[in-house]
């Protein structure tokens, strides 16, 4: 699909243009997961009103390191981002349904249209009328689509657009698998053009047990997350399923720098999605998501598959987590 150009657009205005096929995409993709042979839910619709507030919870828990490291290294290094950037942009952001790190960017870098796109359209909605109300002055132009699919984004009108520049927060990027994360940055690399910028927030290898606690936190908020997915399921595509019969479970692989997190059946059950039945055997399980830590050479060697040249890493104290600023070459 190829929109035509957008009008000009007055500050503080909220559009929204949907790139997703009639229907519900949702329900599509819910149905097309359970009838895969390993069963699958989208961790991208995690992030409902009830996920959302247990997202934010979870921020503050002490294990749960990766938005409050990515957040604090934004925030030290937001001077050097906003030279690494320039003036006059267009912000492009890859949305999870949750994101503080546009909102702290926002005045730093007063991009003259913000592009968030997300594949959840009600998140998208809500949070594109939360970012207007913070910032009045920002021209807000919603994508509700899938970043793994091509996208031809409409140019806007009277708006002297110096470069793009498209963020993925570490929760974005780090949840695709490797082959998924690269078809992301190669439609990235579609998105801004020659010149064009990628801020990307990159979750850095560390020890196992630090990546397995936090994703596996002692008060289990992570698993109400995941469990969550059950109920949004229930509420909107009208499920039965019964979370009390799933166990959350996560799994290491040191070697690949990857957390999986699953969903496994305590019994023999089934459950019913838009008038299909899905069985589960005992201890059959569903996957929920990955978490990917990179080392900052093996993201270089993946993003330059996609056509990105490294000119600045910028990392915390720690070195636990690290934002890469890339040109599209």
């Amino acid at each position: 699909m190829t929109p035509e150009p957008a009008p000009e657009i007055a500050q503080g205005v909220v559009r929204c243009y949907k790139f997703l096929p009639g229907g519900n995409p949702y329900l599509d993709e819910v149905l097309a997961g359970l009838a895969l042979p390993r069963k699958r839910i989208s961790p991208r619709y995690l992030f409902d009103e009830a996920g959302s507030r247990l997202h934010a919870a979870i921020c503050q828990q002490p294990e749960c390191y990766l938005v409050r490291t990515e957040v604090a290294t934004l925030r030290d290094k937001l001077a050097a981002i906003a030279q690494f950037v320039g003036p006059e942009i267009e912000l492009l952001e890859v949305r999870t349904g949750v994101s503080v790190q546009a909102a702290l960017l926002m005045e730093r870098l007063r991009p003259l249209v913000y592009v968030p796109i997300d594949v959840d359209g009600r998140m998208l909605d809500m949070a594109s009328r939360e970012l207007a109300l913070l910032f009045p002055w920002l021209n807000i132009s919603a994508m509700h689509a899938d970043v793994c699919q091509r996208l031809a984004l409409p140019e806007f009108v009277g708006l002297p657009i110096r470069r793009k520049v498209l963020l993925l927060p570490g929760s974005a990027i780090g949840g695709f698998a490797p082959e998924d994360a690269l078809a992301v940055l190669c439609n990235a690399r579609q998105l801004v053009g020659t010149g064009g910028a990628l801020l990307a927030g990159i979750d850095l290898r560390k020890d196992a047990k630090t990546i397995v606690s936090a994703y596996g936190d002692a008060n289990g908020l992570n698993a109400a997350l995941r469990l969550n997915l059950l109920a949004r399921i229930n509420h909107e595509l009208g499920g039965n399923f019964q979370p009390g019969r799933f166990v959350y479970r996560t799994s290491y692989d040191e070697t690949k720098g990857r957390l999986g997190t699953f969903l496994e059946s305590r019994y023999a059950q089934f459950a019913q999605v838009g008038g299909r039945r899905f069985d589960f055997a005992r201890g059959e399980t569903m996957d929920t998501g990955f978490a990917c830590q990179y080392s900052v050479t093996d993201f270089h060697a993946l993003a330059g598959k996609a056509g990105f040249m490294p000119q600045a890493v910028w990392t915390d104290v720690a070195q636990v987590f690290s934002i890469h600023g890339m040109i599209a070459v």
